[in-house]
């Protein structure tokens, strides 16, 4: 009988960690494990701050109501804590829960996704489009094998059908393109270097005219690198 491939969820704050050791913008994200850690972590960060649930067992953190968008004190965070933990419970039984992220609120931007899957024959794929909500329900992307050159980078931003919202739609302040560019092209190199990676998400990316940050971040981990891997 052939051995079942294990799938190992790692945490937002661990997938942070990686990206950011890979060169990739991600949002100063830190783990929280108690109600007073939290209060503590936020006053010292500085407010509003985001505060999200750490959990392998939470792959869909809003679902399980397991967000809490910008909270400007002590008592809100202290009270989203207490909430938040109730809810995922509520929702996912038995579910191991390692604390909290806390982060700053992002500025704001257009919010996109850079995604990542292995396709059985073709080997990975990274998806790139409007991220947020409209993912499901535009399902605006474009997709390239890996690895992704620069050009082919330029090539999958151009494609969407809302690439207009990336370069000053309606007199809103355009986008730095050339830095989304490269978040794709790096993004290819990471799931290049990890072969064990098997799926990941970053949605959303806040883009904007200063740069483009990742406010969360999910990596699937397999337990060994795939057969075909060239690595």
């Amino acid at each position: 009988m052939a051995k079942q491939e294990e799938k190992v969820l790692l945490t937002e704050v661990a997938s942070k960690q990686l990206l950011k050791d890979a060169g990739i913008p991600v949002i100063e994200t830190v783990l929280a494990r108690t109600k007073r850690e939290a209060i503590d972590l936020a006053g010292e960060m500085g407010f509003p701050v985001a505060m999200k649930i750490v959990s392998p067992d939470v792959p869909h953190k809003t679902d399980a109501g397991g967000v809490r968008l910008g909270l400007t004190s002590a008592a809100r965070v202290g009270d989203a804590y207490s909430e938040m933990l109730s809810s995922v419970r509520g929702h996912v039984p038995g579910a191991v829960i390692e604390g909290v992220s806390i982060q700053k609120m992002a500025p704001p931007g257009v919010e996109i996704i850079i995604g990542m899957s292995r396709d059985a024959q073709f080997g990975p794929v990274i998806m790139f489009g409007l991220g947020g909500v409209l993912v499901e329900v535009l399902k605006d992307v474009s997709f390239r094998l890996v690895p992704v050159a620069p050009r082919d980078a330029a090539e999958m931003v151009r494609e969407i059908k809302g690439y207009a919202l990336l370069t000053g739609y309606r007199g809103q302040e355009p986008v730095d393109i050339p830095a989304l560019e490269r978040i794709i092209v790096a993004v290819s190199d990471f799931i290049e270097a990890n072969p064990r990676v098997s799926e990941l998400d970053l949605n959303p990316l806040i883009a904007s005219g200063d740069g483009i940050v990742a406010v969360d971040a999910r990596i699937i981990m397999d337990d060994e690198p795939p057969v075909n891997s060239r690595r």
